[in-house]
């Protein structure tokens, strides 16, 4: 091992260049001075001097005189009259539009306002033309029902009797029961007046609409059991009374009581064979309809029943027993629909 010549103790250590060399003229942090032990076994010795940094003395500032508040600007200070109130002014509020950018709030509202207000304008006119729609259906409604009310006043003389009364009547579901029944008619009565028709309790009853025309027709039915007499009375009321003098047959029960009975027609049906009746007066069109039942082999009856009450279910009266409530009550309601159909083609041909 080649001997290591110690170096004085003051000479610095060679910069380090590339590669672990330093580059020349560069200071030196740190300074180390390594000598070789001068016997066997002997550490060697090191000698390590650093730099250290220097810090400069802080210089010595008066102290800053201690900040105190002035009471003129307090919130409690009273103000002056000489001073204004202070203005007090706020950002404008910022808003979002549909799609998350912001922007003023005033102008968002704008367009929705304007979309608001039509639609506004729209269901306002939607509204009133509904209500002018329905004003101007009602009238129509009103005006069509007249022209029918007047039209059918004329039915008696203007539609054929085979129309009125038709020769045959099917009463499908009309008997005890939901039985079907066939009418045939057997006579039929000349138009006429109302004298010697009714008699005189009823005669009275229905003096308040008048008396136009009286049709009349007989029936009997299939197995010519029972007869049928079906009258159309047309009046000369108007329709408010018309509607009234159904009111009080209505709430005075004029179409149940015996002695309003109507009278029959035809050969081998007499007053005394009369078991079951029913008066209706309708409020669409100026007519009485009736109808009167009773049995073809000319025996009497003692009671008779109002229709309506024979052709309730559990009813054990002669009448309704042998259905010549079905028998007056489905006859009349057959007659009833035949002339509703009348009205309306006749209605619909009336020269405008």
């Amino acid at each position: 091992m080649p001997p290591v010549f110690p170096r004085p103790a003051h000479e610095p250590l060679a910069p380090v260049g590339p590669l672990g060399e330093r580059p020349a003229g560069a200071p030196s942090e740190t300074a180390y001075t390594t000598t070789a032990p001068r016997h066997p076994g002997e550490a060697p010795a090191e000698t390590t001097r650093r730099l250290r940094p220097v810090v400069a003395e802080p210089e010595e500032r008066e102290p800053a005189p201690p900040v105190t508040p002035d009471p003129a600007l307090s919130w409690s200070a009273p103000m002056s009259p000489a001073a204004g109130r202070p203005v007090v002014t706020f950002g404008e509020p910022e808003g979002y539009d549909d799609d998350a950018r912001p922007g003023p709030l005033g102008r968002r509202g704008r367009p929705r306002l304007a979309a608001v207000a039509a639609c506004l304008v729209l269901g306002l006119g939607l509204v009133g033309g509904a209500v002018t729609g329905s004003w101007l259906v009602g009238d129509s409604e009103a005006a069509a029902a007249k022209d029918s009310f007047a039209t059918a006043r004329s039915l008696w003389h203007s539609v054929p009797v085979d129309q009125l009364f038709p020769p045959t009547v099917a009463g499908q579901g009309a008997g005890p029961g939901g039985a079907d029944r066939t009418w045939t008619r057997t006579a039929v009565a000349p138009d006429s007046g109302c004298k010697d028709a009714f008699d005189p309790l009823l005669r009275k009853a229905l003096s308040p609409v008048g008396c136009q025309r009286l049709l009349r027709a007989t029936y009997t039915d299939a197995t010519q059991t029972y007869v049928t007499t079906v009258g159309l009375l047309f009046t000369k009321a108007d329709a408010t009374a018309t509607a009234s003098l159904a009111k009080r047959f209505t709430d005075e029960g004029l179409d149940r009581r015996t002695d309003l009975m109507p009278r029959p027609y035809g050969p081998g049906f007499d007053v005394d064979q009369r078991a079951s009746w029913t008066v209706s007066v309708l409020t669409d069109a100026p007519v009485v309809v009736y109808a009167v039942s009773g049995w073809a082999d000319g025996r009497t009856v003692d009671e008779p029943q109002p229709a309506e009450d024979a052709v309730r279910p559990g009813a054990t009266t002669a009448p309704a027993q042998a259905g010549l409530g079905h028998e007056a009550k489905g006859l009349a309601d057959r007659v009833e629909r035949s002339l509703r159909k009348q009205v309306g083609p006749y209605a619909s041909e009336r020269p405008t």
